[in-house]
């Protein structure tokens, strides 16, 4: 993979769609691998597909979810002290794979 660069950062999806693909397959694999399948499947198709991704600096990054990120959930029985909390972690994984994937974790 090429170095990272932060300016390139800001057309990601023309600059590194593979390596944001790699990133949330990857993050999706781990939570789908660990907890309630049905339910990552639905944040992972109903929430996290509008989704955005952020480069902050440091080695850091920022996903962005759509408004009212627990609303959209459907076609699951779950509370929604337990969707948040499984979104949160999601989220938390993402940002995991994309500092690994980029380069800023080993």
């Amino acid at each position: 993979m090429a170095e990272f660069d932060p300016e390139k950062f800001e057309d990601k999806y023309a600059n590194y769609f593979t390596e944001l693909q790699r990133a949330y397959k990857q993050a999706f694999e781990t939570m789908n691998d660990t907890y309630d399948s049905e339910l990552v499947h639905a944040i992972d198709q109903q929430v996290l597909d509008e989704s955005e991704p952020f480069y902050e600096g440091d080695g850091q990054f920022r996903v962005e979810l759509p408004a009212n990120p627990t609303d959209r959930i459907s076609g699951v029985v779950a509370d929604e002290e337990r969707v948040t909390a499984l979104l949160d972690r999601y989220v938390d994984e993402i940002e995991a794979e994309l500092r690994a994937v980029f380069g800023f974790e080993e």
